[in-house]
């Protein structure tokens, strides 16, 4: 489902973003999966360890859910869509390097049961406004 490509950098067109260079795609009514762009994950460059909000814990649009290290940063991750953290991906607990290796896909973050999502969804950008705002960057 690859499609778009700003710079470098892979963008998907089925995906919504935030400017903080997190990812939400629209599972179905409530359920949203979560991750960082393709962007972030290289500008972080090598993840050697993800700290993400517990199951069960409530998640406010773009407010932290966790954070990222790198060997150059600690960044906080926003998430895109209020609601209930539901699913947390495990395997970067042992394996961090996913977010560098799959952002899009083995390296998602969490999975969210959303509470606002028809009115939060308005607020991410699309595949190709993501595309012009990172291309401005």
């Amino acid at each position: 489902m690859s499609s778009g490509q700003a710079l470098k950098y892979e963008v998907r067109d089925d995906l919504l973003y935030t400017k903080e260079h997190e990812w939400a795609k629209i599972l179905n009514e409530t359920r949203v999966l979560v991750g960082i762009t393709d962007y972030a994950a290289k500008l972080l460059h090598e993840v050697v360890y993800v700290s993400l909000a517990i199951v069960n814990s409530e998640v406010n649009h773009m407010q932290s859910l966790g954070t990222v290290e790198s060997v150059k940063a600690v960044s906080d991750i926003f998430s895109p869509i209020s609601g209930k953290v539901v699913k947390i991906n495990e395997k970067l607990a042992t394996h961090p390097e996913l977010v560098n290796n799959s952002p899009y896909d083995v390296g998602w973050l969490v999975e969210i049961d959303a509470k606002n999502l028809l009115a939060e969804k308005g607020k991410l950008m699309s595949a190709k406004e993501y595309s012009s705002f990172i291309e401005k960057l």
